[in-house]
């Protein structure tokens, strides 16, 4: 008998039929939740694998350049080294306890390495973040010792894990100070902070991408995939309409004054008034945007656009073009300048120069207040606050520069009262900027259209091709041809025979052109201070046919304020320069030997020389001391005893050297002694007495 067919026999074949059962069930459990997991649920926990061992990179694009019109690099992107922190490789096979001390001795490290403060990297390692920056924009040798702290080949179980240094992009400004204020700067997290890198961040900035990549069990990346065509990424280039000769030539003129009359700062604005291309847009004080943390914000402002100023007698020809326009009056017609004061509701209007019949032309070229106050009368309040307005004055230019001024013409809600008109007729009581103050100059050079102003000539992808073209386009007529060249031909008289404006003049052309001396106000008081000034000129050449609009203003000059003796000699270098660059020098016109400058006597100097011949004296301008012959690039210090503090110090920038001014009066004593040969950028020290 089979012991299977016992009783015991059949529990144990029973037991065994449960048990194979059982294990039948528990593999169909397993292989159905297998084809679960692999069919039905299997693109989900595929892309949690690809998740956990791929890393994804965020990809900042190289931000665009900023070039001058002849496509010189105003501003471009170079790439420097960074590091970042992976807290979790670094403290990989590090037990719990041990954790705060490895973390504070790989901090002290890095923070030696990286001058920074130990503290913040050893919180930044607690914390297990896969990524935290450490220190942005590094140099060389911060870059060799964070590699030298990873290296386990020479560092062993000492090495610290987790530093990386990646490339990033750092703005580069090639010409340092040039166009600065306009340009603006970055920001370490790539965002442009001011000026065209804030106005114009989103076209240079590019497009930010992320790519993913394949990495071992400590994070670190092994290898990229998919990575976009960089070229694609990155941000668009601009061409700007300013010639980077012309800006540096504007810069250091509006700088010398500055420092010759002690001006506060400053703006020169250089117009092509057939097109509206702004050429350039000088500001100061300046900075360098390579260093710009350690500058202030004054100097980051762009005074020529976002600071509004009362014009002053700059004003006048826009007054004579209303007063044309609306027949008030005539080309040819006299008004009675009432001997220099006249008196309007309460208010009294004086002239610097008294007069009694003068012709609308001699009202510019003497700039009477009374006379330009009579046509503004004439004309009505309305007509010429429209005719203002339709030269650009009280509203934006639309010029894509953050902080654009609109300046003010009259208070919103009523119309100007007699004494309002008055004023305005002459630069007082409205503000405007220096940049609407070319643009309406420009005008009158160009036969009478309001040019929108061009900043942006062309916005270019990295390969070249054409996004944006700009191309002139006119706003407005403001006034007919006829008036605008006869307004031409009144202006001429500023720089000639008795005009306010001789400095201005250009030898071998007919300047057009204005002076302005406008008193400021101040704010303490709310009347207008007796002290603090805006000298401003504004002009354009040739008379005939401008190829250039220049508009000058320096703020609270304190050696001299007289707009002709302090903007208009700006005014002159700029459009020499101009000139010359387009092969326009008069024929027959010589150089300039700056050696003989103080051979020569100054016409700023001719009052005090006039007042010495009275007195029976020797006039003050002294012929140069020879003292040997002059090396390459030397020149010859004159002598300048007896010169004014405002004479010298022009004659010594002129010249190329740096004055140092030590008292006030009359010259005494220059060391280096006269006739000395120097070099350009040699400090002369200048010591004044009063004279008695």
């Amino acid at each position: 008998m089979s012991s299977l067919a016992t009783p015991r026999g059949r529990w144990i074949r029973l037991r065994m039929g449960l048990m194979c059962g059982l294990m039948a069930l528990a593999m169909g459990l397993i292989v159905s939740s297998a084809g679960t997991l692999m069919v039905e649920d299997g693109s989900m926990w595929r892309e949690l694998a690809e998740r956990q061992r791929q890393r994804r990179l965020h990809v900042l694009p190289k931000r665009g350049t900023i070039m001058d019109r002849s496509g010189s690099p105003l501003a471009v992107s170079v790439e420097v080294p960074s590091v970042s922190l992976d807290a979790v490789e670094l403290l990989h096979g590090v037990p719990s306890s041990q954790v705060p001390v490895v973390a504070r001795r790989a901090a002290n490290e890095i923070a030696r390495a990286l001058s920074i403060d130990p503290a913040m990297v050893e919180r930044r390692i607690l914390q297990k973040r896969r990524f935290a920056w450490l220190k942005r924009q590094i140099g060389a040798a911060e870059a060799e010792s964070v590699r030298s702290l990873g290296d386990r080949k020479a560092r062993g179980s000492a090495a610290i894990g987790g530093l990386n240094i990646e490339g990033e992009g750092r703005r580069y400004y090639p010409r340092r100070e040039l166009a600065a204020p306009l340009l603006g700067f970055v920001a370490p997290d790539g965002e442009g902070k001011e000026g065209f890198e804030l106005a114009l961040n989103t076209e240079l900035q590019g497009h930010a991408d992320s790519i993913q990549g394949l990495r071992d069990r400590s994070g670190r990346l092994l290898l990229s995939e998919g990575l976009t065509d960089d070229q694609a990424l990155a941000g668009h280039d601009v061409v700007l309409t300013l010639d980077q000769g012309l800006q540096y030539v504007a810069e250091r003129e509006l700088s010398a004054a500055i420092k010759t009359f002690e001006a506060a700062g400053g703006s020169v604005i250089v117009v092509d008034p057939s097109t509206g291309e702004l050429l350039a847009i000088a500001s100061y004080p300046t900075f360098n945007p390579n260093d710009y943390s350690e500058s202030e914000p004054i100097a980051r402002r762009v005074r020529g656009v976002s600071d509004a100023f009362e014009p002053g007698s700059t004003m006048k020809m826009f007054t004579v073009a209303a007063g044309l326009a609306s027949s008030a009056i005539t080309p040819t017609q006299k008004l009675y300048c009432e001997k220099g004061q006249m008196a309007v509701d309460n208010v009294v209007i004086r002239d610097t120069h008294p007069a009694g019949w003068l012709s609308i032309s001699q009202i510019l070229a003497v700039s009477s207040n009374i006379c330009a106050a009579k046509i503004g009368m004439t004309t009505g309040s309305d007509k010429l606050y429209e005719s203002l307005q339709r030269f650009g004055f009280g509203q934006p230019t639309g010029l894509p520069v953050p902080g654009e001024a609109s300046g003010t013409l009259r208070p919103r809600g009523r119309p100007w009262v007699q004494v309002e008109t008055a004023s305005a007729a002459f630069g007082q009581g409205i503000s405007v900027s220096n940049l609407q103050l070319a643009m309406a100059a420009a005008a009158l050079a160009n036969g009478g259209e309001l040019m929108e102003p061009l900043l942006v000539k062309r916005v270019l992808t990295s390969t070249g091709e054409v996004v944006q073209e700009a191309a002139p386009r006119v706003r407005r007529r403001v006034v007919s041809r006829q008036i605008a060249a006869a307004i031409t031909e009144m202006m001429t008289a500023v720089t000639e025979g008795e005009g306010t404006g001789l400095e201005g003049a250009v030898s071998g052309y007919q300047v057009s052109g204005k002076t302005a001396t406008a008193q400021k106000v101040d704010p303490a008081t709310g009347r207008y201070s007796l002290d603090k000034y805006v000298s401003s000129f504004v002009g354009y050449l040739p008379a005939k046919q401008p190829v250039v609009t220049i508009a000058v203003m320096l703020d609270e000059p304190m050696v001299e304020h007289a707009g002709g003796a302090v903007a208009a000699p700006v005014f002159r270098r700029v459009a020499e320069y101009v000139l010359k660059a387009r092969g326009m020098t008069p024929q027959g016109t010589a150089r300039a030997d700056l050696a003989e400058v103080g051979k020569q006597p100054d016409p700023a100097n001719a009052a005090y020389d006039a007042w010495r011949r009275a007195s029976g004296m020797a006039p003050a301008v002294q012929a140069s001391v020879p003292a040997g012959p002059l090396g390459a690039g030397q020149r010859r210090l004159p002598d300048l005893t007896a010169w004014p503090v405002r004479a010298a110090l022009k004659q010594v920038v002129e010249l190329g050297f740096e004055p140092v001014v030590q008292g006030s009066g009359l010259l005494v004593r220059q060391q280096p002694p006269p006739g000395s040969a120097l070099r350009p950028g040699a400090v002369v020290t200048l010591v004044f007495e009063p004279s008695s």
